[in-house]
């Protein structure tokens, strides 16, 4: 694709895939500071509920070599390197987006609560990620501040994307979120139609990168923040 197609985020979002995952331990303290260091405006990562109702950061659903659950476990049985959701918005500065895939529908309440004692600018760096739209919708009216983004798959959009881009500008919905090889210029075009946002993740290498970016995506999640980052800042310069 040669045409250069706006983004409506000027830049787009750089969304560190679990911290800087290509380089450190993915969801640690480590991960995210590097992340911060290599420049992320954004930073990526998964919440579970624990048993003491704790907002805490990190993929699975289980741990350890007997794999018990996060929701069975207290903070103090949990590993030191994982941390809670409060704890990373404290460590990244002012400015840094946080892109929160709900893993555990317990967990979206107890962090709505969370986010309502903070400013609206802040809950407005908030992405909350789920793959169902309308449990979506049902949470938008506990909160008008956080970003909601639609995580799914075009096999998913039984009535076809417009009808999807329509639905979630009627729910408030802020974007939708699909994996990179999904994305093409009509299809971001047709989103951005409805004032949706359109991120793009598993963008892995500097050629997916710079695809994307052209297509006027609003954002992109990557393991590699030093080479996500890199293609932001030279796309910025070639669309100026």
């Amino acid at each position: 694709m040669s045409l250069r197609l706006p983004s409506r985020l000027n830049p787009p979002i750089g969304f560190a895939h679990r911290g800087a995952k290509a380089h450190a331990p993915e969801n640690t303290p480590e991960a995210f500071d590097l992340a911060v260091r290599l420049g992320a405006t954004g930073i990526e990562s998964d919440v579970w509920l624990s048993a003491d109702g704790l907002l805490m950061l990190t993929h699975d659903r289980t741990i350890g070599l007997r794999r018990r659950p996060i929701a069975s476990l207290t903070r103090s049985e949990l590993p030191d390197t994982m941390i809670t959701l409060p704890e990373l918005l404290e460590r990244v500065p002012d400015g840094i987006d946080l892109s929160i895939d709900i893993k555990d529908d317990a967990a979206m309440l107890p962090l709505l609560d969370w986010a309502g004692e903070l400013s609206p600018v802040t809950r407005n760096r908030l992405y909350l990620c789920h793959p169902d739209w309308e449990k979506l919708a049902d949470w938008r009216s506990i909160d008008e501040h956080v970003r909601l983004v639609d995580s799914t798959a075009l096999k998913h959009m039984s009535d076809g994307p417009e009808r999807r881009a329509a639905q979630l500008a009627e729910a408030g919905i802020d974007a939708v979120n699909l994996r990179q090889p999904e994305w093409t210029g009509g299809m971001v075009t047709l989103f951005h139609r409805f004032e949706r946002l359109c991120f793009g993740w598993d963008a892995q290498h500097r050629r997916i990168l710079d695809n994307l970016l052209r297509m006027g995506i609003d954002g992109v999640y990557s393991d590699h923040t030093d080479v996500m980052m890199e293609a932001i800042a030279e796309s910025a310069i070639k669309g100026s």
